[in-house]
């Protein structure tokens, strides 16, 4: 007799061959991966969590996905949506083997479809769709979208930023949102039902409407208003510079709707958005300072008595700075030379390397960065010279980014200012701006790859994801002395215009890193911080009540990535898995 009850080991049953025939037949043997050295890099995270999959699937159509988020409905299976799995907070990927059913973790990056409406002012984005294709696509009408650096550098997708509320570096367009999507949700009753709330008519059939969304099908009279495409408020939030409250953080629930701020929650197949003009001839000033407060007055004078708002300021502390140029620096160059088109491939290939190397015992741990490592010493200087004279001059520095209107009144301020200030800045040419704000985002980076060649000295990362409240004067961290002994580096960088701060910390050998963020929690909630700032709790981050609730409306099985925000794994929301829906249906 057939059964699909599940080993403990995760072992196949007669049910369990079934169920992995069918889903070869939906999408072709080739892209139902089972071996564990096939799913290592999906079900793993670029920076935390692993943990065991009955099968990663890669579904070639908006048709296949569907079929095969049926077949797991149907079958009971957890369900884990991916994308780049660039995610720093492990939110795509499993956390640990500790779920009461089995997880199929599905890749989205061969559905990488983008129509343009209206003339490029709106997008629909597939699941696959990257930021970097994106900015590309739209680069050749004069328009960009919601965010242009930072996530996209590493291949993230548009759809990815979406579900998780990212914040992204550009000051006027605020967090990732919109209330235009088509996606799939389980019911109570166990039933996956398609919601088409795009404002495209494409008909009533499912498959139908999946299919012609993916072809673009449609015409401009098919297309209506049908709410907000992005965060239009966010412009005048960020200017009340005397609120006590962030501008911007991941459990803000007026961002919430459907396929915003989802989490993983709901089975994404295409959303829309809104497009922005591009800026012409930017202006970039490289700003330095060894006083926090002057970088702080800086921030509210530009946001309160500029009549534009600046492209972007992005900060970053002198320790980040050292680390970012020495441990981003294959990495700097690589996008440098190459571009960010071909950084999956590269990501891809060192995952396979790293499959084969834990095969041979007596290789080291994190072989793959420890040789990237060695050969980034023979690259050449990446950061340019005044910078590096900046770096020796001042412990702070802010990259400003304004248009071309703003350039005059931009530097006049900073002129006068500095003439009764002890910092200083400079207007960057061309490729000094471009490389700047590239070195500020290897930072990111940087970091995992300082823990892994110093293993021997670093017991793990805490990374802080900080949202800090707009009217918070004294935004640089001093940290008590019982915390700072057990940390061997700190990098400070953030948006700083819109006090995010992103903070790691490599903690010594042999403290417990968990251990030491729970140490540091409770000094953000005195600050009146909240985090995460714009990367989701994913599996790292505590969830409020007020977002946990919002999840269990949008997945009352629990059934689609279970477990984020440190919630139960349990089917239905229990502490046990107990009946409740009915998955046979």
């Amino acid at each position: 007799m057939k059964h699909t009850q599940r080993s403990d080991r995760g072992e196949p049953g007669i049910g369990s061959l079934d169920f992995i025939a069918d889903l070869r037949k939906i999408v072709g043997r080739r892209h139902v991966l089972t071996r564990p050295a096939s799913t290592y890099r999906y079900r793993r995270g670029y920076r935390f969590g692993a943990g065991a999959v009955q099968a990663v699937v890669r579904p070639g159509s908006l048709v296949e996905l569907w079929r095969v988020a049926q077949a797991c409905t149907r079958a009971g299976k957890i369900v884990i949506m991916q994308a780049a799995n660039t995610g720093l907070t492990g939110g795509s990927t499993p956390d640990g083997n500790d779920y009461d059913r089995d997880i199929v973790l599905i890749g989205t990056l061969r559905l990488s479809g983008i129509h343009l409406i209206d003339q490029g002012r709106q997008v629909v984005c597939l699941p696959g769709a990257t930021l970097n294709v994106l900015e590309t696509l739209l680069s050749r009408i004069g328009r960009e979208p919601h965010s242009v650096i930072g996530s996209s550098c590493i291949g993230a997708s548009v759809l990815g930023g979406i579900s998780n509320n990212s914040g992204g570096a550009l000051i006027q367009r605020g967090p990732a949102f919109t209330e235009m999507a088509l996606f799939g949700r389980v019911g109570i009753d166990g039933r996956l039902q398609l919601v088409n709330h795009l404002g495209i008519e494409l008909g009533e059939e499912p498959e139908l409407v999946l299919s012609r969304v993916e072809k673009g099908e449609f015409t401009a009279q098919d297309v209506r208003a049908a709410g907000k495409g992005h965060d239009a408020d966010y412009a005048r939030r960020i200017r009340d510079v005397d609120a006590d409250t962030p501008a911007r953080f991941n459990a803000d629930a007026a961002r919430w709707f459907e396929a915003a701020g989802c989490a993983g929650k709901l089975i994404v197949f295409a959303v829309r958005l809104d497009t922005f003009e591009k800026q012409k001839d930017p202006a970039v000033f490289y700003i330095g300072t060894n006083e926090t407060d002057e970088l702080e007055r800086i921030r509210r004078d530009i946001l309160t008595t500029f009549d534009e708002l600046p492209i972007a300021g992005e900060y970053i502390h002198r320790e980040a700075f050292d680390i970012a140029e020495t441990y981003g620096k294959d990495t700097f160059a690589m996008i440098r030379y190459f571009g960010t088109r071909r950084l999956p491939l590269f990501f891809a290939l060192k995952a396979r390397f790293d499959i084969i190397a834990q095969r041979v015992p007596f290789l080291p741990a994190h072989l793959s960065d420890r040789l990237l490592q060695a050969a980034s010493r023979l690259l050449p200087q990446q950061v340019p010279s005044r910078l590096r004279q900046y770096r020796d001059r001042f412990e702070h520095h802010l990259m400003l980014k304004v248009s071309s209107n703003m350039r005059s009144s931009a530097e006049q301020y900073l002129k006068e200012f500095f003439t009764h200030n002890s910092g200083d800045f400079f207007q960057c040419s061309n490729d000094e701006g471009a490389r700047a704000f590239l070195h500020r985002f290897a930072a990111a980076g940087a970091a995992v790859r300082y823990r892994a060649v110093h293993s021997d000295t670093v017991e793990d990362i805490v990374a802080l994801d900080i949202a800090l409240r707009r009217n918070d004067r004294a935004w640089f961290e001093k940290l008590p002395a019982e915390i700072e002994n057990k940390i061997t580096l700190k990098l400070y960088y953030g948006h700083f215009f819109c006090h995010v701060m992103h903070q790691d910390y490599a903690v010594r050998k042999g403290y417990d890193a968990m251990a030491v963020e729970h140490e540091m929690l409770p000094l953000l909630d005195q600050r009146g911080a909240r985090y995460p700032a714009e990367h989701n709790v994913g599996h790292l981050y505590e969830a409020p009540s007020a977002m946990l609730a919002h999840y269990r409306e949008l997945d009352p099985c629990n059934c689609f990535n279970p477990g984020i925000g440190k919630a139960t794994k349990k089917r239905n929301w229990v502490a046990e898995s107990v009946e409740g829906c009915d998955a046979s249906r």
